[in-house]
């Protein structure tokens, strides 16, 4: 007997089959073998003339949606068929996931097997775990996959139908989604409460009081606390306007406090008051999706991407388990594991006497099982795993949480010193002194999370204070007065942006890290250092939707709909249902997309795109950038005036962008012109312009120059401005590239200023210079000295070029990084493949390097011209469907050649696939 096994992904097959043995033959679907149709080119025949063809579903007919096979899974389909011909059963062992459950359906309904049918699922890649599911199949669950598919519909509605509002109105190429625009706006409102803030200023004392020499420590530090029993202002009681919320606090400025200290400096300190509490501190949950996203990014600088795509490889490994969950329960399997590691590793001291259970598991969660953990029933150490890079770190953070999630609490004393005095002006001071000792680390022994906040105290951090007595003396050792000011809220990490979206509950946390490309991708938001920063055409966006589509933006209704969405998973609504009142709306008055969009009123894009700065300079965002415009001042044709404008720099934030930016940027203008006079040999008009690369000198042609002459242009020295640049500055800066003289072959020596500064170049050799001057000083003598001394790979240690990672383990080449026309990218000299958006040269790791080469390998090499073999025609055939019937308690997929549905929901007559 044979059994055919299939799975998602290519990387599970070689280990999944050696854990199955003889009679299993293990393929994969490699990712979801049909999708709704992406383009007109894709929609079947039949259904081009339908009015909803373009969505893909038939909105009048129970939002039926029309599959397609993509043309890059069609060799795999055939492939499977031909290997379910000689088959005597079929197992679908996709993810356990909505995703996984829909793929499952997607290959009944596409192979429709004429054997046994069973679907299986597991937790992890183990021998253990994949005996123990092939020992308990059951079916097709067709209410998850009921929910994958009413999501799927909903994200293609919201696409299809608010995208080209965004087109015509904002700018071409835009998109909206469902929680996409949620997120880019929650992106846009905390820039805009940056944009609004106002700086508040404040004083106070901060003093190191020496306690005596016969205590440890005899010093330690104090803030001051009290001025006559009021509280001395923070930064808490600041509002963002500056102002104070509330009367009953003492504001300090520089004057004051400076008085202050001049006035209690000489004056006796008494302890006033000795407060002791014990300290415990619980173990941190054991990983799910987004919390080993959001450590991955505190506590390695990674994308959620690149931690998911890590986790990835781990799990197909067999090291962690299925990396996509929202719980945080550990299996009795892995409780005894982890106990068991504590116990050897770290002694029966650091273990409690049972087992911690977290309980609950977060809204909106996927149907995994289990937390993140290391596989198997006895965990691997870091150490025993053979694991190198990022695989490494990750599976020890991984190990280290669920470890640690299985030990004792940490327990200590936090204390409390408060210390008065009388200043000689009268006025009675409390400074207060606060510190904590670990008397038993616990669980910190393994693990430590990593604070959002870079000031933040660790949870093992300690501060010890002397062991001081109420009615104790001490004396200042340093009094000083201390100016603070309050800070904006900050940006959004995309670790702080997974915490937030989760929190509202917008979204399902496994895709979150996709959400955060796309918004990447689209040019919504980019990164300055770790913080997202909103690009000015995400204000004008999120300015349309908040406007015209304010529900479709609300992070309650979003929130909601994700509800409603557990709800078809959980075979307690249908799906229909949810997709009529998404499209139609509820009730009455209850407005739904397809009312919103017929019924848009006129939208003024001239007004979405300006922003008020103040005094008549406004921000528009325009086809080709932000640019500020000023009042009328520049005379135009028939002496009419013009707005003048300047570009705004692309990596300035908008909260940056101030009235006095803004001047300062009109002041200067991109386009803005000096001239500098004739060229001494060739008579042209030589002119200085601000460029949109920045300020260069070029030449005015002739009239009767060729249509194909360009004028010899020049960018200017770091070292030279438009303001202080004369002709002959640009005579010499048209010199270049120069011709500093040639090598004992004849091989011609040139100096150039390049993208990565200036450098000499020798037919394909070049060798960097140190500073511009030398382009227009460096002799013959000094060049051939240059070329004369050994070359040195890369770029700078500043800023390398290049990058190695030895031989690629499939084609056994050399590969190397390189920067090409369109970015870098990795290239085993055969194959070349683009870093993504996500890839940065400095984080870039060898088996990311491998993955991105396969990933462009698995393409194949480049068409070339050739005969054609005429593809076979096959009949066009229909997809077994769900049925409208009430659902049955069985449920029964297994012996069927297709999966029925039994809910009111899919028809027969309607569900097809066009593989074409």
């Amino acid at each position: 007997m044979t059994t055919l096994v299939i799975v998602e992904s290519p990387n599970k097959v070689r280990s999944i089959a050696g854990y199955l043995g003889d009679g299993y033959v293990v393929d994969s679907s490699v990712g979801h073998i049909r999708d709704l149709p992406q383009g007109a080119d894709q929609i079947p025949e039949k259904y081009k003339k339908e009015s909803w063809a373009r969505l893909g579903v038939d909105i009048e007919n129970g939002f039926e949606p029309v599959y397609v096979v993509s043309a890059d899974k069609k060799s795999q389909i055939t492939k499977l068929k031909k290997l379910l011909k000689s088959a005597d059963e079929l197992v679908l062992a996709t993810d356990e996931d909505r995703e996984g459950e829909a793929i499952a359906w997607h290959l009944l309904d596409e192979l429709k097997p004429k054997v046994p049918v069973k679907r299986i699922v597991f937790n992890e890649i183990t021998s253990e775990a994949i005996a123990h599911a092939i020992a308990n199949p059951r079916d097709v669950d067709m209410d998850l996959v009921d929910a994958q598919e009413t999501r799927r519909i909903l994200d293609r509605l919201y696409g299809y139908e608010v995208s080209p509002v965004l087109w015509k109105k904002v700018m071409s190429g835009l998109s909206a989604g469902r929680v996409q625009s949620v997120a880019t706006r929650l992106v846009v409102e905390r820039e805009r409460a940056r944009m609004a803030f106002r700086v508040a200023h404040y004083w106070d004392l901060e003093a190191t009081f020496d306690a005596g020499a016969d205590l440890e420590p005899r010093l330690f530090p104090a803030k001051l606390a009290t001025v006559d029993g009021r509280r001395v202002a923070n930064g808490s009681h600041f509002d963002a306007a500056a102002q104070l919320k509330s009367p009953d606090v003492v504001h300090l400025d520089a004057d004051r406090s400076a008085a202050l200290a001049a006035a209690i400096r000489d004056q006796p300190h008494q302890v006033v008051s000795v407060e002791s509490k014990p300290y415990t501190r619980r173990p941190y949950a054991p990983f799910r999706t987004t919390t080993m996203q959001q450590e991955g990014s505190r506590k390695f600088g990674w994308t959620a991407a690149r931690t998911m795509q890590v986790a990835q490889r781990l799990y197909e490994g067999g090291f962690i388990t299925y990396m996509r969950t929202d719980s945080t329960t550990l299996s009795q399997t892995a409780l005894t594991a982890a106990r068991a590691q504590v116990k050897e590793l770290y002694g029966a001291q650091y273990l409690p006497d049972a087992p911690r259970v977290y309980a609950g598991k977060v809204k909106n969660a996927q149907e995994a099982h289990e937390a993140i953990r290391p596989a198997g029933e006895a965990f691997r150490t870091p150490d025993s795993t053979g694991l190198r890079g990022d695989e490494a770190k990750l599976y020890d953070l991984v190990w280290k949480r669920t470890v640690a999630s299985q030990m004792k609490d940490a327990a200590g004393n936090s204390v409390t010193i408060r210390i008065g005095a009388t200043a000689t002006s009268g006025e009675k001071v409390e400074f207060t002194s606060s510190g904590r000792t670990i008397t038993f680390h616990g669980f910190l022994k393994a693990y430590v999370e990593t604070s959002e906040d870079p000031d933040a105290q660790g949870d093992d951090a300690q501060t010890k204070l002397p062991n001081l007595s109420q009615g104790d003396t001490v004396t200042i050792d340093e009094l000083d007065a201390a100016a603070h000011q309050t800070k904006p809220p900050a940006r959004f990490t995309e670790a702080s942006l997974i915490k937030e979206l989760e929190e509202r509950e917008i979204g399902r946390p496994s895709t979150y890290a996709s959400i955060i490309g796309t918004i990447q991708n689209r040019g919504y938001v980019y990164k300055k250092g770790t913080a997202l920063v909103p690009a000015w055409i995400a204000f004008s966006v999120v300015r349309l939707l908040e406007q015209h589509f304010e529900r479709l933006i609300d992070y309650s209704f979003t929130a909601e709909l994700e509800d409603v969405l557990d709800e078809v998973a959980g075979g307690r609504e249908d799906r229909v249902t949810v997709l009529q009142a998404f499209w139609d709306g509820q009730a009455e008055g209850d407005t739904g997309l397809k009312r919103l969009i017929d019924n848009l009123p006129d939208i003024d894009a001239r007004a979405l795109a300006t922003f008020e700065l103040g005094e008549g300079i406004n921000l528009r965002v325009g086809r080709y950038g932000p640019y500020v415009e000023g009042p009328p001042m520049v005379p135009g044709d028939g002496g009419s005036e013009v707005p003048t404008r300047a570009n705004v720099p692309e990596d300035l934030p908008p909260d940056e962008l101030t009235l006095e930016t803004a001047r300062e940027l009109l002041a200067n203008p991109q386009g803005q012109e000096k001239s500098l006079g004739s060229h001494p040999e060739t008579g042209l008009e030589l002119t200085a312009r601000n460029g949109r690369y920045g300020p260069y000198v070029t030449e005015a042609l002739p009239a009767d120059a060729p249509k194909s002459a360009k004028p010899r242009t020049a960018s200017l020295f770091k070292s030279m401005s438009l303001d202080s640049i004369g002709i002959d500055d640009a005579v010499r800066l048209l010199t270049l590239p120069r011709v500093v003289g040639t090598d004992a072959d004849g091989v011609e020596i040139t100096a150039q200023n390049g993208r990565y500064g200036p450098y000499l170049k020798k037919g394909t050799d070049s060798r960097s210079l140190e500073s511009e001057d030398q382009l227009l000083t460096l002799t013959e003598e000094q060049a051939l000295a240059i070329y004369a001394q050994p070359k040195t790979y890369g770029r700078a240690a500043a800023k390398p070029p290049l990058k190695e990672f030895g031989e690629d383990p499939v084609s056994g080449r050399p590969i190397v990084v390189k920067d090409g026309r369109f970015g870098m990218y990795v290239t085993d000299g055969e194959y070349n493949a683009t870093l993504r958006k996500d890839d940065s040269l400095e984080d870039l790791t060898a088996d990311r390097a491998y993955e991105l080469l396969a990933e462009r390998r698995a393409k194949g090499p480049a068409k070339k011209g050739g005969k054609k073999t005429p593809a076979k025609k096959t009949a066009k055939k229909t997809t077994a469907k769900k049925t409208t019937a009430k659902k049955s308690a069985a449920k029964k997929t297994a012996k069927k050649t297709t999966a029925k549905k039994t809910t009111a929901r899919k028809t027969t007559a309607k569900k097809s696939t066009a593989s074409s």
